[in-house]
């Protein structure tokens, strides 16, 4: 097969199951009474552990070697706690609070957020290019959130601001691990990250004190987010960066919360109206726009 056409089948592969896993969430939270701790945290730890022990059958490298260099710990328990963590929590509140169609568009403002804080880091503001990145990926969010009109909302409060929230905690697990995954395999700051941030949970949620039912569909769903949704999609993605250039898996990305959208609207039967599909629109097209930049 054509490397390129092999790089954007595995990309588009990880976006679908990524996008897929919120839908999966969206279930288990809201149809089968999971509590966000308790998924995050499982999510979390069975991921961890999975990558961790692929990484080690893969390159049959010392996993630990990450933890004796000073630098490389410290960064890795900031990133496990307010990148990885963080990102997690926040998306999986703002499903349980609202859905996954509109959860997955919000942190998809992420891009938007990473280039104005670079423009602030740098003291310049952002270019006519990024402005107009910035107006459209607004504008986007307002047609989802309110229908096109001031006057209601179409999702929760809380679940705007959990969505928002997931969105810088997302922009800081794209900006801060960069000398992580400079030094050490990917794989292994992932699976790392993703370890450590789910042990944090467990004070508030350990893994014996489940809450909500457990019929055969929801296992099948829990076994679906954590092995297809998180570590196949995760490994999908990387390989993909193998073959075709990171500008291009970039705009391919933008897949995951397109299909959000279409799974809740097939799977669980959630509105998806004219100014919320142009909303959701206006925010993919801002974020193809700037990786193509």
């Amino acid at each position: 097969m054509n490397p390129s056409k092999k790089g954007i089948l595995l990309v588009t592969l990880g976006a679908l199951l990524w996008g897929g896993s919120g839908v999966a969430a969206q279930f288990l939270l809201q149809q089968r009474g999971f509590s966000t701790e308790w998924l995050v945290m499982m999510r979390m730890v069975l991921a961890g552990l999975l990558l961790l022990l692929l990484d080690a059958s893969k390159n049959r490298g010392d996993i630990f070697s990450l933890w004796r260099n000073h630098l490389a710990a410290k960064q890795l328990l900031f990133f496990s706690i307010f990148g990885m963590l963080g990102v997690q929590y926040t998306y999986f509140s703002s499903i349980h609070h609202g859905n996954a169609a509109a959860s997955s568009v919000l942190q998809y403002l992420m891009p938007i957020i990473v280039v104005l804080w670079l423009a602030l880091k740098s003291r310049s503001l952002p270019s006519l290019h990024e402005t107009c990145c910035v107006l459209l990926a607004f504008v986007g969010t307002f047609l989802i959130v309110t229908h096109g009109s001031l006057a209601t909302l179409a999702i929760p409060p809380i679940a705007l601001f959990w969505g928002v929230t997931s969105a810088f905690c997302a922009a800081i697990y794209t900006i801060q691990p960069k000398w992580l995954l400079d030094n050490f395999r990917s794989p292994l700051v992932i699976g790392w990250a993703m370890l450590l941030g789910g042990l944090l949970l467990t004070p508030f949620s350990a893994p014996w004190r489940f809450v909500g039912v457990l019929d055969g569909a929801a296992v099948a769903v829990f076994i679906y987010v954590v092995l297809f949704g998180t570590v196949i999609a995760f490994w999908s993605y990387l390989e993909s960066l193998k073959y075709i250039k990171p500008s291009v898996v970039g705009i391919m990305s933008s897949i995951e919360p397109l299909s959000a959208v279409l799974l809740s609207t097939l799977l669980l039967a959630i509105p998806f109206g004219l100014c919320e599909s142009i909303g959701v629109f206006l925010i993919l097209a801002s974020v193809a726009l700037l990786n193509r930049r």
